[in-house]
Parts: C-alpha cells; sequence; structure tokens
C-alpha cells in the first residue's frame, strides 16, 4: 500500500489511500496464503522448466551477445572482432553470466533464470504498489507464464529480457520518489532506464515514458517550476550517464567511429527499410487467419473489452489510468522499433500487460467482495487460475515433454544451431587455441563454442545483403579483412536462414563470386553437416568426396598451407 508523507497528501491522495485499505481489508477471503503463496509457487515451477532445457543450444542472437562477452572478458572492447548493430549492455550481462555460470548454453540459461525471476518479482512490486496485493500477485504470475512462452522464444537470452530487467526496476524507483519526492531517488530511476537503452535501443521508450510521466504527476498539483526542473533534469541525466560513459569508452579504445556507425548510422538505415506500408499489413493480416491466430485474436479482443469495463467502472483504476495506459503505449512503442515484429521483441510488452491482467482480476474481486450477499468474490481468482493452467497444458509438448534438441527444432526450424555445437567442437578439436575461423553466414554462436576468434568483424552477413546504403562497402570490407590474413578454417553455412534471402544470386552475387574463387585457389573441403531429418556428418577426406543430399547444408574448409 502507498504511504505518503504528510506534506504530499492531497484531498485526493487520502481518499486513494482509503479505497486501496478498504480493499486490502475487504476479507481474509482473498487470503495471504493465496496472494502469497501463489507467487513462490509460480517462479518455482517456471525455473525449474528453464531448469530443465536450459541446454537447448544458443540460437544466433544469444551466439552474438556470448560471442561479445567473451571478447570482453579476454579484454577485446565490442565492436573491434564484433559489428553489430546493438549497444553493448546486453554484452556486458553476458559477460557476467558466463563469468559466474560458465561458457555454456547452460550457463547463460541458468543466470536468465535469475534475471526472469527477478523481473517476476519487480512486475509483483509494482503491480501491488498500482493496484494491491491481489493484483501483484496476478501480475507476477502472468509475467512468468508470458515470459516463458515459446510464442516469445522466452527460453532465450535476448535482449529484451534485460531491457525489461531494468526498466521496471527504473519505474519502480520513480514511483517511490516521487513519493517522497527524492531528487536523487529519480536520478537512480533514470540511470536504470538509461542502462535498459543501453541493454537494446528500444529501452529509449521507457524513459520517454518516465519523463512524461513526472511531467504530468508535477503538472496535476500547483506547479513549482524549479521542482519539476529538477526533476526532469535528474531524469534526463542519470538516463544519459550510462551512454556517455560508454562513448568516451569507445573514444578511449579508438573504436567510436565503428560503434557509431553500427549503432546509430547503419540503425538507422535499417529501421528505413523496415517501415510498414500498405501491402506489408495486409499481407500480415492475411497470414493470421490460422485457427490459432483467430484463437489468439478473439483472446485480446477480450481482453481490451476487459480492460475498457474496468477503466469505465473503477475509480481506484481510473486514478492509476495515466500511468497504465501510458506505460501500455510507450511498452508498445518500443515493440514497435523498426516495424520488424520478431518474437521475442513482444516481451518489452509483457510487463504492461501483465499489469493489465491484475488490474483486472483485483478489481473483479473486488467488485463481488463489497456484494457478501453474493458469495462469488473467488471467481475471477479461480478463472484466472484456470486460464494460467489452461495456458500451460497447452504448451505442454514444449514445456514437459521434449528434448532439447527436439525443443531447438521446435522453436527454430530450418537454423543449425545444434549442428553449430559440433562444427564448433570439431574446429576446438583441430585448430590451436590462436587460430582464426570465418563463418560466411550469420552464425555466431560457432565463434563462441569453438573459443576461436573472427578475422572479421562481420559476424552476420544479414547487413550486408538489405538495400542499404552501406551494403556493397560492407562486403568489400569483409573481404578485404579475410583476405589480409586468411583463417586458417572457413565454414560456409548454405541456408537460407543465416542469408535472411533466397539461396539463388542476387544481393549476394558479389560476395558468392568472390567466395568460390577464394575457396578454390586456398582452401579444401574438411567438413560438413548435412541437415535433414538427421543430420550427416561427415569430417576429413571422407568430407571431400561426398555429395550433400539436402538443400540445407555447412561447409567446413581448410586452408590448403595449414
Amino acid at each position: 500500500m502507498k504511504i505518503y508523507p504528510p506534506e504530499d497528501r492531497s484531498e485526493k491522495t487520502r481518499s486513494e489511500e482509503l479505497e486501496v485499505r478498504k480493499f486490502e481489508t475487504l476479507g481474509p477471503r482473498v487470503s495471504l496464503y493465496f496472494c502469497y503463496g501463489l507467487l513462490p509457487v509460480v517462479i518455482v515451477m517456471f525455473a525449474l522448466l528453464r531448469f530443465r532445457l536450459r541446454d537447448i543450444p544458443l540460437e544466433r542472437d544469444e551466439g552474438e551477445y556470448a560471442y561479445a562477452g567473451q571478447l570482453m572478458l579476454q579484454g577485446i572492447p565490442p565492436y573491434q572482432l564484433a559489428y553489430t548493430m546493438k549497444l553493448p549492455g546486453t554484452f556486458a550481462a553476458y559477460a557476467a553470466i558466463i563469468t559466474v555460470f560458465g561458457e555454456t548454453p547452460a550457463g547463460i540459461r541458468t543466470g536468465l533464470i535469475f534475471v526472469n525471476t527477478a523481473t517476476t518479482l519487480l512486475v509483483f512490486l509494482l503491480g501491488r504498489r498500482l493496484f494491491g496485493r491481489l493484483a501483484g500477485v496476478i501480475a507476477g504470475a502472468s509475467y512468468a507464464l508470458f515470459s516463458t512462452s515459446p510464442l516469445v522464444l522466452g527460453f532465450a537470452g535476448h535482449a529484451t529480457h534485460f531491457v525489461v530487467l531494468l526498466a521496471v526496476a527504473g519505474i519502480l524507483l520513480l514511483l517511490r520518489a516521487l513519493e517522497y519526492n527524492r531528487t536523487w531517488l529519480i536520478f537512480g530511476s533514470g540511470l536504470l532506464l538509461g542502462l535498459a537503452f543501453l541493454m537494446k535501443q528500444p529501452g529509449l521508450s521507457f524513459l520517454l515514458f518516465a519523463g512524461l510521466y513526472v511531467i504530468q504527476r508535477k503538472m496535476t498539483a500547483p506547479v513549482h517550476w524549479k521542482s519539476l526542473v529538477a526533476n526532469v533534469g535528474s531524469l534526463a541525466l542519470g538516463g544519459a550517464l550510462p551512454f556517455v560513459v560508454t562513448c568516451l569508452l569507445m573514444l578511449r579504445t579508438g573504436l567510436f567511429q565503428k560503434f557509431w556507425l553500427w549503432t546509430f548510422l547503419y540503425a538507422g538505415e535499417y529501421g528505413s527499410i523496415r517501415k510498414l506500408t500498405g501491402a506489408h499489413l495486409r499481407a500480415y493480416l492475411l497470414g493470421q487467419t490460422s485457427p490459432q491466430a483467430l484463437g489468439r485474436a478473439a483472446a485480446l479482443l477480450l481482453f481490451a473489452a476487459l480492460v475498457l469495463v474496468t477503466f469505465l467502472w473503477s475509480a481506484r483504476v481510473r486514478s492509476q489510468g495515466f500511468f497504465t495506459i501510458s506505460f501500455f503505449l510507450f511498452s508498445f512503442i518500443a515493440v514497435c522499433a523498426g516495424f520488424k515484429f520478431r518474437p521475442h521483441y513482444f516481451i518489452l510488452i509483457l510487463p504492461s500487460i501483465s499489469i493489465l491482467v491484475g488490474m483486472i482480476v483485483s478489481y473483479s474481486t473486488e467488485k463481488l467482495l463489497a456484494k457478501p450477499q453474493v458469495p462469488l468474490a473467488a471467481v475471477p481468482g479461480v478463472l484466472f487460475l484456470l486460464a494460467f493452467v489452461g495456458s500451460i497444458y497447452l504448451q505442454r509438448e514444449f514445456l514437459f515433454r521434449m528434448d532439447r534438441l527436439e525443443a531447438c527444432r521446435h522453436l527454430y526450424p530450418s537454423n543449425p544451431f545444434p549442428e553449430a555445437l559440433e562444427i564448433a567442437n570439431y574446429i576446438k578439436s583441430h585448430t590451436s587455441e590462436n587460430a582464426t575461423i570465418a563463418v560466411i553466414g550469420s552464425e555466431p554462436e560457432i565463434y563462441f563454442y569453438s573459443h576461436r576468434h573472427s578475422i572479421t568483424g562481420y559476424i552476420y552477413v544479414y547487413p550486408l545483403l538489405e538495400t542499404q546504403k552501406y551494403a556493397m562497402d560492407m562486403q568489400k570490407e569483409m573481404i578485404a579483412e579475410i583476405e589480409a590474413a586468411p583463417p586458417e578454417l572457413l565454414v560456409f553455412v548454405h541456408m537460407e536462414s543465416s542469408w535472411g534471402t533466397s539461396l539463388s544470386p542476387g544481393p549476394r552475387k558479389y560476395i558468392l563470386s568472390w567466395m568460390e574463387k577464394y575457396v578454390q585457389q586456398d582452401y579444401v573441403p574438411d567438413g560438413i553437416a548435412d541437415i535433414g531429418k538427421v543430420t550427416q556428418y561427415r569430417w576429413g577426406e571422407s568430407a571431400q568426396s561426398y555429395l550433400p543430399r539436402s538443400p540445407d547444408y555447412v561447409l567446413v574448409y581448410k586452408r590448403k598451407s595449414s
């Protein structure tokens, strides 16, 4: 329950507090056993589910973060051997995780268990602060469920998990800072939100939300301009500090130009080629006609209707209306950055949705408790539990039965993530520790597994093939970096998922023509992973005469002089 200091307690604030206290004491029937017993059970259950599948092979985003974090632990700064448009916060988070839990998929996923648990608790605290303890528990349980779902690729350690952790922590601290009018706490809130941005650029949306909320709170009372300027300034200063420090560190390493090119200039180009046109929207909507998609659409419409009814009929909910609606809208903006709706982007909106779920259940229970002659107060909670259990049941195959390889194929069909482990193990056992390699494709997890450095900073080929102005220069630079210091092994990934385009000539004609001549001149086949229902591996001389039977395969070439 919120407790306001005497000097900050307006008549409206006191009435809000009385409403919350009334609900909190409305009945031991919504007991502490339910409220504070459900959440630990949910946290432990999802931690165990994540732990069971902790060995799922890394996907390429995880491989990127893990490789960059591994390099940082070796004293190699970001953007020196790994070019990426992501800001370096998640690299540092991965460096910390693999230091504590080990440089393995299991170690990374174990670290993610702690990140997810912390975020679940923070969502619970935020929901409890806004709408009471029942809302908090429902919000926390909802987040634990949503963020583990295969629909958002929740088992993978995407940057969005780290963004959400810091964003919710920063917002919670902001509410406390405004409650007690503590400028230094507002600065701390900005610092956390600035770190959320450093994890990934869409995190900026949460800092903007915080700024708007500070202004709104200060404008509802008689305006003290000095206080308003001090609060907004402290928030902005805290929010900017992590990025400023990062820029200074990049300047010190001599990599600022490369850092700026990838994280802002190229990132701007990337966003410009992802505009949501009418044709894209029609294609997207026409593709959402499966029974499952229509069922999800119906559930979303029902959820929106319940939110609307709750706002119309509850004064207590309306008192938090600006915060709740703004939080949802800015979370949605974060998801929409670049207009490329990848499943894990939706993790950014899960805290706000979870808060809304908690709000609906809490409000419904409150209304039914207010009418003791109608013994239906448990109905909202029971309905939530049924929906909660039903959602787990629908995902039972993945959550309880699939092994790590089946789960990987289920989540990432037509991707060479299991094969990357085998290829990396071969590289590690057949090269020296100082050997360099190059992957012509987009599989940075091979570098991480093998503990071998890339001879080129282009750990993805996606940017080289996009319709953006830097693409051809990037292709030429990648070729120049490889030719300047030929790698001992060269890995070619013949899969559409690793290129982002079809495997027919086109934007890849230049780089593929170069590779064909370069390999014929200086390399011989040394391994192949022929990817079908059962992947066939050939190593050494046996790989030289093997012809792949599948259109999807990965070739390993060895330099002739080695």
